[in-house]
């Protein structure tokens, strides 16, 4: 109560004592009117929380100033799965009772923001809502996701320590006011890669205890659940349809619509659950997905050891252990060290024993413990290197006790003088993680519009964290090319060309030559003809014939020696003829004569492509492939002719034949 400020120091001491002593016993006189409180009444509920009231009498002839009643929360404590929701028990009681001629199967209507202490109820199969009862039962929550509850009709707060007007909350890990250091957040994404050989993948693993699990997949896909309790015991569910379900007493919302799918569990989990997607189509799939994850294993400080000496004066101390929440058992240290919240409590120090020693068995002198006198210590060597490179082996070390002098030097002592602290471990799993194996990718489309030709596809060694990388076995690298047939029938078009035609080498748009991919094995691969270097008459035209492979880790192109691409390399020079020279007599040389007029008009029955044998079997036993060449010859003299003069026919289709298919010798 304040006190008028204008007075002096000494009346404003005496005015506040007058003040307060008149509150006082004016709050007496209220109280006096009332006779006392009496006994609880019983809970309106045995479980999940409900209300019990006080009721007292005004003694007074006169109105009492405040309440008769007074409430409290009790039976806090989670009901049984089966128990079933208490608003939802209260509409069912109407069933029996006809509404309006006709008896119905009464579901409760929750979340009503204008009223949510009123007792609505929905029609099973109908749109119809009726509100059965002004005022549910107290002890009913106002909210589904919410500790307030309905007393008399009014919503009251309730808070996580189930007090009513408090305003105390859990954090998000569950801990009522909490400061959420036992849980940590879990966010990340998932993207579906889709495979001939797999219909299903593991999106995500989420432990028992988790919270507030949320997972948004867009695409074709589906998803499905696996769970694991404490127990051992497995089981699937697989999530159809969109509704509310009950999976190892979790209560599951899923919302399933024709392009996305949402997984919401408030939790706590009772399992640990396997979020899965399985394929279902052509596209790929995106899963975002985040909660909160209990930290399970904490440290927890020990007793104090044994004294390190029976008289004399000794030393003894505590640690720090790995606790499993779950199990409630002592894990290895690197359980809590794979947490950084956890920050491992430092060992208590204190004397013990410090009667002297009888006589008989003489005095034994003690080192006290100080700065410059470590207590002895576990050492180690380094460990030994894994035993695999990938999918799970050991390695070992050696640990010894050891004791520093004054001086700094270092000994071995008994084990038992470290056994203050857990000795280290001696050997440790390594390298668990999959040996990376190959991924083949979709094959491109047929190197050919008709008939025989090859399609290709890149081939990856990929590890566990689905990056590239090497240690692949090549003996079991799947193929990056094989044979395919266009159904569509080849044919070679006769057609003539016109007296006034230009040479088919220059005219681009009857330049057929067949243009070369680049694959992962070395290859021939020619740059664009570059411009005549005449403006008339006859030239010559130039290009660059590189050596080159495709990289399939990086997908980029990498320029070889000549030497290193097998097979005939393509020309890189050619004629060329820009047409008569202005003011010059338009007389034709014999040769562009010859050409321009004559055996132009049947230079695509004189020059064609013909196969010539094949290249060397690509292996020597095992298994391998011959490639047929093709050149272009000169039909009446069987020479060799430069391929530009084929170029008005269809190149043949490549021709791959199985040699060398003896088996190789065992090495």
């Amino acid at each position: 109560m304040e006190c008028c400020l204008w007075t002096t120091a000494g009346t404003l001491l005496l005015a506040c004592l007058i003040l307060s002593s008149r509150t006082a016993r004016s709050e007496e006189d209220r109280d006096s009117l009332w006779d006392a409180w009496g006994l609880w009444s019983e809970c309106s509920r045995t479980c999940g929380g409900g209300a019990s009231y006080s009721l007292r009498r005004c003694l007074s002839s006169k109105t009492c100033e405040g309440r008769n009643i007074r409430y409290r929360t009790c039976s806090n404590v989670d009901c049984p799965p089966e128990a079933g929701d208490f608003r939802a028990q209260q509409c069912s009681a109407h069933n029996d009772v006809k509404y309006q001629g006709q008896f119905y199967e009464w579901l409760p209507v929750s979340n009503d923001p204008d009223n949510p202490c009123s007792l609505k109820c929905q029609a099973r199969g109908t749109a119809l809502v009726v509100e059965l009862a002004p005022k549910v039962l107290d002890g009913t929550r106002c909210y589904t996701e919410s500790l307030d509850m309905c007393i008399s009709g009014l919503c009251q707060i309730v808070g996580c320590d189930h007090q009513l007007g408090s305003a105390v909350k859990e954090d998000n890990c569950g801990v009522c006011n909490g400061d959420g250091s036992t849980c940590r957040l879990v966010r990340g994404q998932y993207k579906s890669q889709l495979s001939a050989s797999k219909l299903d993948d593991t999106v995500v693993a989420i432990p028992y205890g988790s919270r507030q699990v949320r997972l948004v997949l867009k695409g074709p896909d589906h998803l499905y659940l696996e769970t694991k309790t404490l127990q051992g015991v497995k089981s699937e569910s697989n999530l159809s349809t969109t509704g509310s379900f009950l999976v190892e007493n979790s209560s599951i919302d899923f919302q399933k619509f024709p392009d996305k799918e949402i997984l919401r569990i408030s939790g706590p989990l009772t399992a640990d659950f396997t979020i899965k997607i399985h394929y279902a189509g052509a596209a790929d799939s995106s899963v975002q997905f985040i909660f909160y994850q209990p930290i399970i294993h904490r440290w927890r400080e020990t007793d104090f050891f044994p004294c390190s000496a029976s008289c004399g004066g000794g030393y003894q101390l505590t640690s720090a252990e790995c606790f499993d929440l779950r199990s409630s058992r002592v894990v290895a240290d690197q359980y809590c060290h794979y947490y950084p919240e956890n920050i491992k409590p430092k060992p208590k120090l204190q004397e013990c024993n410090l009667d002297p020693c009888p006589a008989s068995d003489g005095y034994k002198q003690i080192m006290p413990y100080d700065l410059y006198h470590p207590l002895p210590r576990w050492e180690s060597t380094p460990w030994t290197a894994c035993s695999s490179s990938c999918g799970g082996g050991i390695q070992s070390r050696s640990v010894s006790c050891v004791e520093e002098d004054i001086q700094g030097h270092i000994s071995p002592v008994e084990e038992w003088k470290c056994m203050y602290t857990p000795k280290m471990p001696v050997v440790q799993p390594c390298n668990i993680f999959d040996c990376p194996k190959w991924l083949a990718q979709e094959w491109s489309p047929c190197t050919v519009t008709c008939g025989q030709g090859l399609r290709y596809r890149v081939v990856l060694c990929i590890d566990h964290r689905g990056m590239h990388t090497g240690g692949c076995s090549p003996k079991t690298k799947p193929h990056i090319k094989e044979e395919c047939v266009v159904p569509t029938p080849c044919y070679k078009p006769k057609e003539k060309l016109p007296v006034e035609a230009k040479l088919p080498w220059y005219k681009q748009a009857q330049e057929l030559e067949e243009g070369r991919a680049i694959s992962e094995e070395p290859s021939f691969i020619p740059e664009a003809w570059s411009t005549c270097s005449v403006t008339c008459g006859v030239g010559s035209q130039v290009r660059l014939v590189k050596c080159q492979v495709l990289l399939s880790f990086s997908q980029s192109v990498a320029d070889l020696p000549i030497d290193e691409c097998e097979g005939p390399k393509p020309v890189s020079q050619r004629a060329c003829y820009s047409g008569p020279c202005s003011g010059e007599a338009t007389e034709d040389t014999p040769e562009e004569t010859q050409l321009l007029h004559g055996s132009l008009q049947e230079i695509d029955e004189l020059y064609d492509w013909e196969y010539e044998g094949f290249t060397e079997c690509s292996e020597s036993c095992g298994g391998g492939v011959q490639e047929a060449v093709v050149t272009c010859l000169n039909k009446q003299t069987r020479e060799t002719a430069d391929e530009t003069l084929c170029v008005s026919s269809r190149r043949p289709p490549q021709l791959l034949k199985a040699c060398s298919l003896d088996p190789c010798p065992p090495r």
